[in-house]
């Protein structure tokens, strides 16, 4: 888990860019150089609602079947990671680390796309995590 928090935007270095969708690039550089185990790879493959950028980029096919789909409730915890904390470092509620991203982005970018189509997902995701740590005490 803590890997995967580290490791799930590795797919934006230039040096690793086949596709230009960083999930699967990062999830395959994992896989085929470094020899990761599964369940890092298919964390970062899928990390905060993937398969909603990889169906606007046309990628959800080999997304899906070169990696598996991980448990919802690890998927859930990256997500809240990654959801949560600023380019920075900083921790920020869901709410504005979206509205960050989407400030970063032109609307008709399909990246400004797929986080507005995802938000409802990842919002929900974070609060999973929030009430599970919540219940922990």
């Amino acid at each position: 888990m803590e890997a995967s928090a580290w490791l799930h935007d590795i797919g934006y270095s230039p040096d690793l860019a086949t596709t230009g969708f960083h999930p699967l690039d990062g999830a395959r550089y994992l896989r085929e150089v470094q020899k990761a185990d599964e369940a890092l790879v298919s964390l970062v493959a899928y990390h905060s609602c993937a398969v909603v950028e990889a169906e606007e980029r046309g990628l959800l096919a080999p997304l899906k079947d070169e990696f598996d789909v991980p448990p919802d409730d690890l998927l859930d915890a990256l997500t809240y990671s990654d959801m949560t904390t600023g380019p920075d470092g900083t921790h920020l509620p869901v709410e504005r680390r979206l509205s960050e991203i989407l400030e970063r982005y032109a609307p008709e970018d399909l990246v400004h796309r797929s986080i507005t189509r995802s938000s409802p997902l990842l919002t929900t995701s974070v609060r999973a995590v929030e009430r599970r740590l919540a219940e922990a005490g």
